[in-house]
């Protein structure tokens, strides 16, 4: 047995879930799911920025061994990816997925049965990648998940272009929240993703998710069960705007918050058009993205003993 109990079981045994569902749902008739507000009616599968209709798009499913330890464990974050995106970041490493499409419609029976085979796998958790603008068709399949006896997290991994309004409604749904916090610089953030209002949004959507879960629990083998991990990707020429970000999550989140500051940039997509952007990072721009997370008080960063 479990010593975790996902909240997601007990929205469902109370009929909590059913009702979100249909409000989720009923946004979907003039989308305003994210903060783009195309305001299309996706249940006629009329479509906007994310270019999803009705039904869910899955590129693939299957145990991921390259996220934050907490989430790997032994056997593995379960992750669903899923296609397009509601950011158009010029230099994505998932392009094919979130620009170019790469996936296939899949029923909300299919996408359920998804979720039970990574648990049947052994992993440890379920991890949505880029849910964002499909929220309403995974909470969808959940029920008939939970009655096949699905009982691990839920993770939701995100750009961080969230809407609040949309968060409130996932509260105790999902268990782990790992937003990005690409930008410190709203003209940065229009540059590269075409979200000009990027930082404020998801500074909202960050406290939001913080106050659902809280800072990460992790159980005696240090597998996460609940609360938020951020993930921050270090920019050529300081582009990520890396001390605005790590000072607000110091001050305005905690300073106890999991935070990855993440190296692996390299040029993608069209990454090549924009001159600052058409070289990896160096080793002093990564350690000095490190160093101000650690200066400005800053307690769980990935791979770093503060």
């Amino acid at each position: 047995m479990l010593s975790f109990r996902p909240g997601y079981i007990s929205l469902y045994e109370s009929g909590e879930l059913e009702k979100r569902i249909k409000l989720l749902n009923a946004i979907l008739e003039d989308c305003v799911l994210c903060p783009r507000k195309c305001r299309v009616n996706r249940t006629e599968d009329e479509k906007g920025v994310c270019r999803v209709g009705r039904l869910p798009v899955v590129s693939s499913f299957h145990p991921h061994f390259g996220e934050e330890p907490p989430l790997v464990g032994y056997m593995g974050s379960g992750t669903i990816f899923l296609t397009y995106c509601n950011l158009k970041c010029i230099f994505c490493q998932n392009y094919d997925i979130s620009h170019l499409g790469e996936g296939r419609e899949v029923g909300f029976e299919e996408l359920s049965s998804m979720m039970i085979a990574l648990q049947r796998q052994g992993c440890h958790n379920i991890n949505f990648v880029t849910p964002t603008h499909q929220i309403p068709q995974i909470v969808s399949a959940l029920p008939r998940a939970i009655d096949k006896g699905l009982e691990i997290p839920l993770v939701y991994n995100c750009g961080g272009y969230e809407s609040t309004e949309t968060l409130k409604l996932l509260d105790g749904i999902f268990d782990i929240y790992m937003p990005d916090i690409k930008y410190g610089d709203n003209d940065v953030a229009e540059r590269l993703s075409s979200a000009p209002d990027y930082v404020e949004v998801v500074k909202e959507a960050v406290k939001e998710m913080h106050r659902q879960v809280g800072d990460l629990v992790v159980d005696k083998n240090g597998i996460a069960r609940r609360g938020l991990i951020v993930r921050h990707l270090v920019l050529p020429e300081g582009l990520a705007g890396t001390e605005k970000v790590m000072r607000f999550i110091a001050e305005e989140i905690s300073p106890d918050t999991y935070v990855n500051i993440m190296d692996q940039y390299r040029p993608c997509y069209k990454a090549h058009k924009d001159p600052a952007m058409s070289r990896r990072i160096t080793t002093d721009e990564f350690e000095e993205a490190v160093r101000i997370a650690i200066n400005v008080g800053l307690r769980r960063i990935e791979g770093v003993h503060v």
